[in-house]
């Protein structure tokens, strides 16, 4: 698998969190992957052959070639079909709101077609800029220009949003909400509705998100030996209390989510961003 992610420009890395770029020879890329909660959204160009969403079990769709993958809140088991070739860009939890009218809460554990979203037209002309360019930078400055083009037709992040977010991210989730806001509960309930709005996930579920980030990073890179060392190190109150948000989000223990073969896309996702 060949992974690669690239800084965004300054105008931008407010919002953007990264670019990114996944190749996979068709001979590596049969297997189901699971894709779990990480608190962002994600435009999403697919090049190379199709890729199926299931649905359940047995059930799938064939994910359309560019799209907007909403917040998800629950496992996203995907599968190719034979090359995997996507460039992508990774937006903060806040960012995305900035370019759409669409409510995020309808985006949720979905792809979207940009074409929903930003009209038949101007998705059409984007996606064959993507398609028909050089190569990777040329892309990063054809999304770029997309997005700075829309961020000046909207208003910007709201404040109250935004430092809630950043504290999140700056103490691994593990901050209460309450404590963040001081007990305010009028601002409580404002929050929860511009959340819910710029975001697409409540402030306590985004927080949760957050911290179970943590965890899988110490996971991944095996940085702990013991799931109760990952519990602490993570903030979780115990280790019953990591494994409970462990299976809500990833829906396994942490044990078989390591074992899992269907984790590898995840794992290098976690070891590399």
């Amino acid at each position: 698998m060949n992974y690669q992610t690239f800084q965004p420009n300054s105008d931008l890395n407010a919002l953007v969190k990264c670019h990114w770029t996944l190749e996979v020879p068709a001979e590596y890329s049969s297997e189901k992957q699971r894709i779990v909660p990480d608190g962002c959204m994600e435009l999403i160009f697919i090049l190379g052959d199709d890729i199926k969403r299931y649905t359940s079990e047995t059930d799938f769709i064939i994910q359309p070639r560019a799209i907007v993958i909403g917040q998800i809140t629950e496992p996203f088991t995907i599968q190719p079909v034979g090359y995997v070739h996507c460039f992508a860009t990774r937006f903060y939890p806040y960012g995305v709101a900035n370019f759409i009218k669409t409510p995020l809460k309808n985006l949720e554990n979905k792809e979207t077609p940009i074409a929903e979203l930003f009209g038949q037209s101007t998705a059409d002309e984007l996606e064959q800029k993507i398609i028909h360019a050089t190569g990777t930078q040329q892309r990063i400055e054809i999304i770029e220009d997309f997005l700075q083009n829309k961020l000046n037709e909207k208003a910007t992040i709201d404040n109250i949003v935004k430092s809630t977010v950043d504290t999140l991210l700056a103490t691994s989730g593990s901050l209460p909400i309450k404590a963040i806001l001081k007990d305010d509960l009028s601002k409580r309930r404002q929050l929860e509705r511009k959340f819910l709005k710029q975001i697409g996930m409540s402030p306590k579920q985004l927080g949760k998100v957050v911290r179970l980030q943590t965890a899988l990073k110490l996971l991944f890179n095996q940085k702990t030996e013991t799931f109760t060392r990952i519990a602490y190190e993570s903030e979780y109150y115990d280790q019953n209390h990591f494994i409970k948000d462990f299976k809500e989000f990833t829906g396994t223990t942490p044990a078989a989510f390591l074992a899992d073969g269907q984790m590898i896309l995840s794992s290098l996702f976690y070891t590399q961003d």
